[in-house]
């Protein structure tokens, strides 16, 4: 067996404590490297999955070093497990001699103790040796003698590595290894995980984010259908269909944007982003997710499968590639709001106006732009010139403040016009009272950008509007003014 990388640096002064030695993935980082390495490779080249089952044939080692030659991990922004690094810097001022032992590729392990300077010694796979489980163990012991270090890790695989310890220091780990740990008698520390529950869930679905496809049920009110029970069957199953198929999107997307995620203010606080949720975890939910989704469309109607099949796509499109370049990354997140609205008249068989698609479509690219304006001043208030895996400078928001808002009165010119046609005569007793909704429409457009350019647009323009006091009395009257009209009621 090959010698693992062994990189000694200085020791900061003398101890008489044993070497602590630790793990690195789940241990000093909340991740796994070799996960989140295969995911940042697959997303700069989706044809390169071909070549993996390649490397893998050479050994799990050959797999990390090939990985690691192709990928450059920001290692700044890792989730470090914050009690147990300071813990760590600790020891490591107090004079003892600090070593991380990892399986991952020493590419890796060199970059992250370089970048937290708190270890004297480095021992990593090296192309050849996997060092994990036994292996690990039998190099620890061929270092530092039997029972001459102290060794701190997470995993089923730390088990023979804390037979060989003198001590065991116990990281975020499960309880069914703390278990197998404590048999031992040697567990001297512990850092217990912290106990996730359903709340990393729930955000890493985006439940809130479901709101969305109420559009769905636009066409049937619109169509003042609202008396069809079957309709509103029908679309009860899309919209858990959508609901289901978006979700297995966003957590594909966020496990595809770890590294921009990690940069940005408020989405390094996602669940991949954080640690909070392992990654392979995320990577075998999006089929689960996908398949529930594309079942409940099937029964819905084939026409309404085509369509959820076309927003997958889109929104594919979109995470792989559209969110990069700029301005397409607006137009694609306004195809995927109206998308909605004709799916769902495709769901109950309800034919499409014209004057819905145009008014809808320039309102959603109005929100689009409020979305990207949004987050390019939470850039620009953290002093960065651009935004990261965007396409944008962070000088770029007055422009997209300018398209944003005229798009947003283009949607309210098009609502305009459609009280002079045929349509409102035809399907309203007092047309005249739609009016009313116009300057609702202005109010609401404008009160949407000004709260984006005051800094306080914090979520998805739709899910934000659904939470807003402003927004839903502006919603009340829209819907007070069609419903008037409808039914000639005098105001």
């Amino acid at each position: 067996m090959r010698p693992p990388l062994d990189s000694s640096l200085p020791t900061p002064g003398p101890s008489s404590e044993p070497p602590l030695v630790v793990d690195l993935d789940g241990t000093l980082i909340l991740t796994d490297m070799l996960h989140e390495s295969s995911l940042q490779l697959l997303r700069d080249g989706l044809w390169r999955a071909l070549a993996l089952p390649v490397w893998l044939a050479r050994g799990k080692a050959a797999l990390k070093q090939e990985i690691g030659q192709r990928v450059q991990m920001d290692v700044a922004t890792l989730p470090y497990n914050v009690p147990f690094v300071q813990w760590l810097r600790n020891q490591h001022a107090a004079g003892r001699r600090t070593v991380l032992c990892t399986a991952s590729d020493r590419s890796v392990a060199q970059a992250i103790a370089a970048h937290l300077g708190c270890f004297d010694q480095v021992m990593a796979s090296d192309g050849a040796t996997n060092l994990a489980g036994r292996a690990k163990a039998a190099a620890l012991v061929q270092a530092f003698g039997e029972r001459g270090f102290d060794y701190a890790g997470n995993s089923q695989a730390d088990v023979p590595v804390w037979q060989a310890a003198r001590s065991a220091i116990v990281v975020n780990a499960s309880g069914a290894v703390t278990r197998r740990a404590e048999a031992h008698g040697n567990v001297a520390e512990r850092f217990p995980r912290e106990p996730a529950g359903l709340k990393p869930w729930r955000k890493a679905l985006r439940l809130h984010q479901w709101l969305k496809n109420l559009l769905l049920f636009v066409p049937l009110v619109a169509a003042h259908r609202v008396a069809d029970g079957e309709a509103w069957g029908l679309l009860l199953v899309a919209f858990l269909a959508f609901s289901l198929c978006a979700s297995s999107v966003y957590v594909a997307n966020d496990l595809l944007d770890l590294e921009s995620d990690r940069r940005h203010p408020r989405k390094r606080l996602r669940p991949f982003a954080s640690g909070a949720l392992a990654a392979w975890q995320g990577v075998a939910l999006v089929p689960v997710l996908t398949a529930a989704s594309f079942a409940l469309a099937w029964q819905v109607g084939q026409g309404f499968f085509g369509w959820l099949l076309g927003y997958f796509a889109i929104t594919w499109a979109y995470s792989l590639a559209l969110k990069r370049w700029v301005l397409v990354d607006c137009i694609a997140l306004a195809v995927l709001y109206t998308l909605r609205i004709v799916a769902g008249a495709y769901a109950i068989t309800q034919p499409l106006s014209f004057w819905l698609l145009a008014f809808s479509g320039f309102l959603f690219l109005s929100l689009a732009f409020v979305k990207r304006y949004a987050e390019l001043m939470v850039q620009q208030a953290a002093g960065k010139t651009q935004a990261h895996g965007r396409g944008y400078l962070t000088s770029d928001a007055p422009i997209v403040q300018n398209l944003g808002i005229a798009a947003g009165y283009t949607a309210v010119v098009v609502l305009a016009l459609y009280l002079n046609s045929e349509s409102v005569l035809l399907m309203y007793r007092a047309p005249e009272m739609i009016w009313a909704a116009v300057p609702v429409m202005v109010f609401w457009v404008s009160w949407m950008w000004l709260r984006a350019v005051r800094g306080q647009m914090h979520d998805d323009p739709l899910v934000f509007a659904f939470k807003d006091r402003a927004s839903l009395a502006a919603g009340a009257l829209f819907s007070l003014a069609m419903v008037a009209a409808a039914l000639g009621l005098p105001w």
